[in-house]
């Protein structure tokens, strides 16, 4: 009776065993990824995002899949990097401009070059990081970068005809775009873009440099009555798409090189997106009965000789932290002339 009883129970752990042993097998062959992203679900650049990831399960038949975190729900923008190396998130997008210092040559990109699209930010900004192979990101696998189109500076009820408009102006910025609301004469506000539509209803800044697709992406365009354009000073803000190393180096060798042409596929979406969303941006800006004005050709000329000094102050700041900031410099020139 005893060994009955004792047959059964091996019997029934040995199905056990088998049943849990199952889906162990079956999702061997599938690697799940989570990706971050801040931007919220609703803008453009989530929704390309959201398609990258769709893409690379569809490509790699179903062996890697991506679960999307939008609107910073896994990582906030400012912890997105760290958190991919630590493995919170294993792909990720972000901003350089939201990491100051922390990759100072790649930062170099959101210098005032005059970028006039973002297809051009984009060529240019995955073209000096092959160029270039900076170390600041070393520790994670790069899957691409892309550029928003010309940014300006928008202010809630001040009309901005010439550089003198703009002293003692509050003007929120981040990154590289805050030295250059300091050489033009305002004073930069740090701020995300999600606390900026309502620091610009209540007054709490008089303005903010960005985009012009921000004005409906992020609806600006509610709150802000001008836009100055001047090419000449455009500046962009880079984002990156990068992958934890360890989770990169799981993927098999036929499913990397598939995911590597999305990524090449994706980063020239990702630009154009930025580029017809400007246009929808500024006939939403306009809609609204706001104004964009457009320096002459004297007045230009004094904003380009104020910012010029923000370039070379980089590159020398570059020098002091023993790297190639003349190097740099050039590189992002050569290119931006080639890809224009």
């Amino acid at each position: 009776m005893k060994k009955n009883v004792f047959s059964r129970m091996l019997i029934l752990a040995s199905f056990a065993m088998t049943t849990m042993a199952t889906p162990a097998i079956s999702n061997a062959d599938t690697l799940t990824l989570k990706y971050s992203n801040f931007f919220p679900p609703t803008h453009i650049q989530s929704k390309l995002a959201e398609s990258w990831c769709q893409e690379v399960e569809k490509r790699t038949e179903g062996r890697v899949k991506v679960q999307y975190y939008p609107g910073g729900s896994l990582l906030k923008v400012k912890q997105t990097y760290d958190g991919i190396v630590d493995g919170i998130a294993d792909v990720g997008l972000s901003g350089l401009a939201y990491t100051m210092g922390r990759f100072p040559e790649m930062s170099a990109l959101d210098l005032p070059f005059g970028f006039p699209s973002g297809v051009v930010a984009t060529k240019v900004a995955n073209d000096v990081y092959g160029k270039l192979q900076p170390k600041e990101f070393a520790d994670t696998k790069v899957m691409f970068f892309h550029g928003h189109g010309p940014g300006y500076i928008h202010t809630r009820d001040k009309e901005v005809k010439k550089l003198e408009d703009l002293k003692g102006l509050r003007i929120r910025s981040t990154g590289m775009s805050a030295d250059i609301v300091t050489a033009l004469g305002g004073i930069p506000v740090a701020m995300g873009m999600s606390d900026t539509y309502q620091s610009l209803q209540k007054g709490v800044v008089d303005g903010t440099a960005n985009p012009i697709e921000a004005n409906q992406g992020w609806k600006l365009g509610e709150v802000t009555k001008y836009c100055v354009r001047c090419n000449e000073t455009s500046y962009t803000t880079t984002f990156f798409v990068a992958m934890n190393k360890d989770k990169w180096a799981a993927i098999d060798a036929k499913d990397q090189q598939a995911i590597e042409k999305i990524n090449k596929e994706w980063a020239d979406k990702h630009g154009q997106a930025w580029d017809s969303s400007d246009q929808e941006g500024l006939v939403f800006f306009k809609d609204r009965g706001n104004i964009v004005i457009d320096l002459d050709p004297q007045e230009t000329a004094k904003w380009k000789q104020a910012v010029a000094p923000v370039i070379d102050n980089y590159a020398a700041d570059l020098q002091k932290k023993n790297l190639d900031g003349a190097k740099v410099v050039k590189t992002i020139r050569e290119s931006m002339q080639a890809n224009l």
